[in-house]
């Protein structure tokens, strides 16, 4: 009676065909029908865009080997940041989340792409829209969203909030993106020192509500660093991104100095949560680039095609990585706040001055709330 157990081995659901078959009637038959990992192919090799190149003779290759293994983990890990932030963007409008809150989905390739083109040992510092790389290096989803709710189970205790997640080697969310000044004397410094620096600009199409091309007389980015070398990557694509950060990676630890990559991506949520992301662009646009574009329908549809997985596996990957995503919102929404008394903690790396932001280490801090 019932149905077949799903966890049995090849050589159980034999035996137990069989003894099935005994208990029908002369005549009728029973097909097992079973599928190994012998039936899936290995590995495979894909072609991908063509990088455009500055002060470079050759680039990244076109063509990027993929693994089975590797290809089921790009997709978990960008399916998860996808149901993160969306299930950040639920939180905030039921005002669980508050302040500033800058949205990753979209861009999934590009920290995916980055992550697999460097090692775990490599420094990395992003901007604000940094709960994809904060996951990518590390943190758990759970410590991720109860960042972003205020709470002390958060990867920065619950006082950084969405724009101030660190991790190991991972100087996470800043307040600012490449600012003018700062970046050019940074590509100046990187150049003459030659920094193995990797300098990336994740081109997303809009600088808060403006577009590239209202904005800048000259949208090639990759070239913005003059004497450095520059790549400009298909960054909706996680090969590509893969392959060109390794080429980048190879040509720093050469000592050939810093390189420069535009990644040429898509944000599907506006700038911030305040934005509704459709006052300059159109949602017809949107709509194209998710449709033609999606980095995660994009390697699902490689994967499919050269049978490297199957419908049914993938399906059972969402449902893992939605069940994860809930059991995050669950702890990020009853996890207690931090205490007020920890409020100017963790302000100094070692022992604290006595003065502090007009307090001392012996004033009682009281709530007006």
């Amino acid at each position: 009676k019932g149905n077949a157990c799903p966890h049995l081995s090849v050589s159980q659901l034999s035996v137990y065909g069989s003894f099935v078959s005994s208990l029908l009637p002369q005549g009728v038959k029973v097909v097992v029908s079973t599928r190994t990992y012998a039936d899936f192919t290995a590995q495979a090799s894909f072609d991908i865009k063509k990088c455009d190149l500055h002060r470079l003779e050759e680039g990244p290759p076109q063509q990027a080997l993929l693994t089975r293994e590797e290809g089921l983990k790009y997709y978990r890990i960008m399916q998860t940041v996808r149901r993160m932030e969306l299930k950040a963007d639920q939180l905030y409008k039921q005002k669980i989340i508050r302040g500033f809150c800058h949205l990753y989905d979209g861009q999934e390739a590009c920290a995916m792409g980055i992550e697999a083109g460097i090692n775990p040992t490599d420094h990395l510092i992003t901007a604000y829209r940094a709960h994809g790389y904060t996951f990518t290096r590390g943190v758990p989803v759970k410590e991720i969203l109860a960042e972003l709710t205020g709470r002390r189970g958060g990867v920065a205790k619950g006082k950084g909030g969405s724009m101030h997640m660190y991790a190991k080697n991972f100087y996470g969310g800043n307040g600012i993106v490449g600012a003018q000044g700062q970046i050019f004397e940074s590509f100046n410094m990187a150049s003459l020192w030659k920094l193995p620096c990797i300098f990336i600009c994740e081109n997303n199409k809009y600088g808060m509500g403006t577009s590239v091309e209202r904005a800048s007389a000259s949208t090639d980015y990759y070239k913005r660093g003059d004497f450095i070398p520059g790549l400009r990557v298909d960054g909706m694509d996680v090969l590509c991104v893969r392959e060109a950060t390794k080429f980048a990676a190879d040509f720093c630890r050469a000592g050939k100095g810093p390189i420069l990559m535009e990644l040429q991506t898509y944000r599907y949520h506006g700038h911030s949560m305040s934005d509704p992301g459709v006052s300059y662009r159109t949602r017809e646009e949107i709509q194209e680039v998710r449709s033609k574009s999606d980095p995660i329908s994009m390697l699902k549809e490689r994967m499919l095609s050269t049978s490297m997985a199957s419908v049914e596996e993938l399906k059972e990957i969402d449902v893992e990585v939605r069940k994860e995503i809930e059991d995050a919102a669950q702890f990020a929404t009853t996890d207690p706040e931090p205490p007020l008394e920890e409020l100017c903690n963790h302000i100094f790396h070692n022992d604290s001055p006595l003065e502090v932001r007009g307090t001392n280490p012996w004033s009682k801090l009281k709530s007006v709330s």
